[in-house]
C-alpha cells in the first residue's frame, strides 16, 4: 500500500495532507492548504472542500457535483509552478498549480492561479484564474 501523499510531497499522507483534512493542524501556508485540497479532490471529500472554501465564493450548491465529478475521474499529480505570497505571516498568496487525471480515458488538466486568503485566521481557497 502506498502511505505516500497523493499531494507529491514526498511525505507520508497522514503527516502531510491529512492531518489538515481531519483537522488535526491547520495548513501553515497556501501551498500546503492547495496540496491539502487537492488530496481532498483525490478523496472526493466535499466537507472538507467546502470547509476550506472562502465563505464568500464557497459553491455549497454544487458540492454532491464536485463529489461526483471527483470519484469519477482518476486524478495522476499535482505539479506546483509557483508561489506568490502564501506564508505564514502573510494574508494572501497565490499558487500556480496544475491537477492532472484521467477522464473517459484521455489526460486532462486543470491550470489555475489560485488565490488564498486568511478568514478567520486559517488558510482558505477564495478564487482562481484558469490557465
Amino acid at each position: 500500500m502506498n502511505n505516500l501523499c497523493p499531494c507529491g510531497s514526498q511525505r507520508a499522507k497522514n503527516e502531510c495532507c491529512i492531518s489538515i483534512i481531519s483537522g488535526k493542524r491547520d495548513a501553515e501556508t497556501a501551498l500546503e492548504l492547495m496540496r491539502s485540497r487537492y488530496t481532498a479532490f483525490t478523496m472526493a471529500d466535499g466537507a472538507y472542500l467546502m470547509r476550506s472554501h472562502h465563505s464568500q465564493t464557497r459553491p455549497v450548491k454544487e458540492r454532491k457535483s464536485i463529489e461526483a465529478w471527483a470519484k469519477s475521474v482518476q486524478w495522476m499529480g499535482l505539479v506546483i509552478s509557483g508561489t506568490q505570497g502564501g506564508e505564514a505571516p502573510d494574508s494572501a498568496g497565490y499558487v500556480e498549480f496544475r491537477a492532472l487525471y484521467l477522464e473517459a480515458g484521455k489526460m486532462q488538466e486543470i491550470h489555475e492561479n489560485s488565490l488564498f486568503k486568511r478568514e478567520q485566521g486559517k488558510w482558505v481557497y477564495h478564487s482562481g484564474n484558469h490557465r
